[in-house]
């Protein structure tokens, strides 16, 4: 048996051995490259020798990329630590592949210490090959060999003896022995291609398996370069509609495939439109070719074994379109649940939903669907990865994924499923898409913190562009928020911006009418102007806003919540504050009105009363905090104070207590509860509604 590196002593200090510090560098650069594999996909590995701290002698692990880590962003904590010995000496006690999977249980007995990360399906083959460092990757050079009808001779032709081919087996144990036998009877070797999944390899140094990881994917990639066919999806049969335009019909199309994929549980979308899924998907062997599905595990674990093909025209009329998505839709739940049926077993986990998480559309392009927003993006790249695969075995080949009865037993495999219980119950707003006008500061900018808080997607939508985005930055990456400019007395600002929230995120779900400004004057002084301007961003904004995001609710099917920031004036009568009281008066209207209208779509509409938030508040920046505290005769800093002086609770009214408001409404505890309207204003009797 191999004897790895110098005897490291373990201390408090972080990487204490450097084969682990050599093993995160070699992780992070491959996976930097979606060439060498794909998000979350494949693992690395590196052995080597420390102090047992309970014997003093020294003892040879292996450090080993745990279950659901990503190589790009790998650290220390995403590494499993494993006694070498203890890993190789269940050999002796392996019951046979029938029974392999109680190996993974064995794992935990084979830890060093705390162990790290939890041990991953692929640790045996990392342990039982006698080489220190080994790479397990998903490139889709690699895979595209490994899923050509004649892939092993393919193997032999490129590599001839320094890669060998290593027939389909599902990740295990087995496998392991199988890569161990194949590396010890070949010392040549650097790695192998694995049938309908991937690439291994190996080397004496992390520099020698890192080169000799990126020489197989290379090697396989000029190859495929060299010889593949330049067409090997055929003729085109679609031609892409203008970017213009296709955009436009996405965005009319996403809402309803929303709700369509939601059909067992709701989910949140992603839009891909790269010139790799056009050309794919306005191939006329488009429908022959998704049928097939993907291969490599990791590809149809996240995007079902295939794609729903939506069959129409670029150009169909929308009605047609939207129909014949609905046939489609039910002809593949049906379809799903026939291949559930048809390999299920009594010990099979349940069916996890017959919904399609990949949706192509001929000269428009890939809608893909997740629990969240990174799971459905991710989706898309691996269709994407499964694209690329067909087209580098079809150029060279012909393209034969794994069958069917093997996809069903890694997708319902009970270790999956376990994987699956482990994860964290969903935030309260998870898959909810909110769409919050006037997100840019104040009152919409806490609201927006507090959605995506609990779970939520956020498109941050105001008119300041700037302050949309910071508001966006702040709460986190484009798979949490989305920044978008909206002028809310334009129709056509708030159609753009809407499609700029669709086409992020799949649809909206929740809906917070907050854009708003406020003019203090006496009546006389008021101008028609100055009417006209409040009554254009609140009440008129509000209603084009949700005029708009209904439509889009009502095309998911899947109701909503649309909440209104109205104010204490809506119903106090004060002085100076015609035309603002007015306004707010309206939007409250609005809500009662609304309610009535579109309970029947499940869609319910609230409303809330803010007063007195001076903190924080961008219309009492703006100049309206200056003008009340004339009105009352006190300083403008000390209105604040003021407002809280004149409530029941004698307390200061923050926006933080405003988005606490919308949370109540919309976070799933007041589902029975339309056309309420909530004071958040610390208690004023003169505006108590009655």
């Amino acid at each position: 048996m191999k004897r790895f590196t110098a005897v490291q002593t373990p201390s408090k200090d972080a990487m204490t051995n450097p084969a682990v510090r050599d093993l995160l560098d070699r992780s992070n650069r491959l996976g930097a490259d979606p060439r060498n594999t794909n998000y979350a996909g494949g693992n690395t590995s590196a052995k080597g020798r420390e102090t047992d701290p309970v014997t003093g002698e020294p003892t040879d692990l292996l450090w080993v990329k745990g279950s659901g880590g990503d190589l790009g962003t790998l650290t220390e904590k995403g590494l499993a630590v494993l006694r070498l010995d203890r890993l190789r000496a269940l050999t002796g006690t392996y019951p046979g592949v029938e029974r392999e999977d109680e190996m993974v249980a064995a794992f935990d007995y084979c830890l060093h210490g705390r162990g790290g990360a939890a041990p991953s399906i692929d640790t045996a083959m990392h342990g039982l090959v006698d080489v220190a460092h080994v790479d397990h990757l998903h490139p889709d050079s690699g895979i595209a060999i490994a899923t050509a009808a004649d892939g092993p001779a393919l193997t032999k032709e490129i590599f001839g003896d320094r890669v060998l081919w290593v027939p389909w087996r599902r990740p295990g144990f087995q496998l392991g022995l199988d890569i161990a036998a194949v590396q010890k009877a070949n010392p040549q070797a650097i790695g192998v291609i694995l049938g309908g999944h991937g690439i291994t390899a190996w080397g004496a140094s992390s520099e020698e398996c890192e080169r000799n990881s990126r020489e197989i994917i290379q090697k396989a990639a000029e190859y495929l370069a060299q010889n593949g066919q330049k067409a090997p999806f055929g003729k085109a049969k679609a031609t892409s509609l203008a970017e213009d335009e296709r955009h436009e019909r996405a965005a009319e199309l996403f809402p309803v495939l929303r709700g369509l994929a939601s059909t067992d549980r709701t989910q949140v979308g992603h839009y891909t439109d790269t010139a790799e899924v056009l050309d794919f998907v306005n191939s006329e062997r488009l429908e022959e070719l998704a049928a097939k599905g993907t291969s490599c595990p990791d590809h149809f674990l996240r995007t079902k074994v295939k794609p729903m093909v939506l069959d129409t025209a670029p150009d169909a009329p929308l009605d047609e379109v939207v129909a014949r998505a609905k046939e489609l839709h039910e002809a593949y739940r049906e379809d799903y649940r026939g291949y559930y049926e048809r390999h299920a077993t009594a010990d099979s986990p349940a069916i996890r939903g017959a919904d399609p998480a990949i949706v192509l559309v001929p000269g428009v392009g890939m809608f893909s669907f997740g629990a969240n927003k990174q799971t459905a993006r991710v989706a898309g790249e691996f269709y994407v990865n499964a694209i690329n695969v067909m087209r580098g075995a079809e150029s060279v080949s012909t393209y034969a994924p794994i069958d069917e009865a093997e996809k069903f037993r890694i997708e319902y495999w009970a270790l999956e499923e376990a994987k699956l219980q482990r994860m964290p119950k969903p935030k309260p707003l998870a898959t909810r898409i909110a769409y919050v006008t006037g997100g840019g500061s104040g009152i919409g900018r806490a609201i927006a913190l507090r959605l995506a808080a609990e779970g939520a997607c956020v498109v941050v939508a105001d008119r300041d562009a700037e302050a949309a985005k910071r508001t966006a930055d702040e709460i986190g990456g484009s798979d949490v928020a989305v920044a978008t400019e909206a002028d809310v007395t334009s129709v056509a600002a708030i159609e753009k911006s809407l499609q700029e929230a669709v086409l992020s995120f799949g649809g909206v779900d929740l809906v917070v009418n907050n854009a708003g400004l406020s003019i203090s004057k006496p009546l006389l002084e008021t101008t028609e102007q100055d009417w006209d301007l409040q009554h254009d961003v609140m009440a008129k904004g509000s209603f084009l806003v949700s005029r708009e995001t209904a439509r889009i609710m009502l095309a998911q099917g899947l109701g909503g919540d649309i909440i209104y920031i109205s104010s204490k004036n809506s119903i106090f009568a004060g002085p100076n504050n015609v035309a603002y009281g007015a306004t707010k008066a309206d939007q409250a209207h609005q809500v009662r009105l609304l309610a009535a209208e579109l309970g029947s779509h499940g869609i319910r509409v609230n409303g809330i009363n803010p007063d007195g938030v001076v903190r924080g508040s961008g219309i009492f920046a703006g100049g309206w905090g200056a003008k009340r505290a004339a009105v009352y005769g006190v300083p403008e800093e000390k209105l604040g104070e003021y407002y809280a002086q004149r409530t029941l609770l004698k307390r200061e009214v923050l926006p933080e207590h405003v988005a606490n408001a919308v949370f109540a409404l919309t976070g799933g505890d007041l589902t029975h509860t339309t056309g309420l309207h909530i004071p958040v204003d610390a208690g004023v009797a003169a505006a108590f509604l009655r």
